[in-house]
């Protein structure tokens, strides 16, 4: 009778393990596989965006244990969501916002009421409250559409999902229907391009020095009695004093290309792929993300999820980290 009471607790506890190992999908562009689940741990692999993956062990409170390619490892929760049901009853999870991609109910009421907004960041933070600093109680996917209900703060949205509500920040919404409310509430929405600032000051500058220079030509070519090696070797001076002050008051700094740094910082690598646009690799939080950016004088801004970034541009194959960003990163 022990023996047959233990096997049915065995095959019931086995059965609850089987029911439990659930279907994910990936969030990240390029999700790391780790060999156990110390964020430095060995990588031992890597998982496209949007792959299906099955996790065996939800215990930790950081990463699930995953089946990956006849092999097991873990990778972070922030970036992957659910998309199987548990068999166990449903119990909602703190770190797993999950709107559904059409909702037809939720279309209605923005119709009407509300407005829908569309994230144009990857892993979009939502948090418990209109804070930087309060509780995240979960992510929203890139080109995901959301119903605002509250923007009536400064730098948050209030919206609404499939399972719940929450606050994200202003600088990654933008808006997709029109807005229905009073003209009075009527709002700009931020777009997710850090502020650049407008400064004339060097174009004042230069208009000075070129009056100067003309002043000058104008002299040299009235008191010259017709000295025409003088009024060259003038007009070769005025004309390369001209453009050197050109290319450094008013000629905008341009970068382009990959720099890394080999630094244990959080962030390790900037992509310029184009004149406002980098990807930057997050070692952290092992992802990557792809985020807007403006040079201001010598300084590049761009923004990650809630933080500014500054770089000093030094030359154009070295950018040094300003801030929580320290570091020196060179062109490869």
């Amino acid at each position: 009778m022990t023996r047959i009471l233990f096997i049915l607790i065995a095959f019931i506890t086995f059965s609850i393990t089987l029911n439990a190992q659930d279907i994910y999908r990936v969030k990240a562009d390029k999700l790391r596989v780790r060999a156990s689940s110390d964020p430095k741990s060995k990588v031992i692999g890597n998982i496209a965006q949007s792959e299906n993956i099955t996790v065996t062990d939800a215990s930790n409170a950081k990463f699930y244990k995953v089946k990956f390619k006849n092999k097991e490892g873990w990778v972070s929760k922030d970036f992957v969501e659910k998309i199987a049901p548990v068999a166990k009853p449903a119990a909602t999870q703190p770190n797993a916002v999950q709107p559904s991609a059409a909702q037809p109910s939720t279309t209605a009421q923005a119709a009407t009421n509300v407005d829908m907004y569309r994230t144009t960041t990857d892993d979009l933070r939502v948090r418990e409250k209109a804070d930087a600093k309060s509780k995240i109680v979960g992510h929203l996917p890139k080109n995901e559409n959301v119903a605002v209900i509250d923007s009536s703060d400064a730098s948050f949205y209030k919206i609404k999902v499939t399972n719940g509500e929450g606050w994200v920040s202003k600088e990654f919404l933008v808006r997709i229907s029109p807005i229905n409310k009073p003209a009075a509430n009527k709002g700009t929405v931020a777009a997710s391009v850090p502020h650049e600032n407008k400064d004339y000051t060097n174009v004042v500058f230069f208009v000075i020095v070129a009056l100067i220079l003309i002043a000058i030509l104008y002299f040299s070519i009235k008191y010259a009695s017709g000295n025409k090696a003088l009024i060259g070797f003038s007009v070769v001076i005025i004309l390369v004093t001209g453009y050197f002050c050109y290319i450094t008051f008013i000629q905008k700094k341009v970068v382009s290309g990959t720099f890394a740094s080999n630094e244990d910082i959080q962030y390790k690598t900037f992509d310029f792929k184009s004149k406002d646009s980098v990807t930057v690799a997050d070692a952290y939080k092992d992802s990557i993300f792809t985020s807007k950016y403006v040079i201001d004088g010598d300084m590049i801004k761009l923004y990650d999820q809630q933080n500014t970034i500054m770089l000093l541009i030094r030359d154009e194959k070295t950018l040094i980290g300003e801030g929580f960003t320290r570091g020196t990163f060179t062109k490869k």
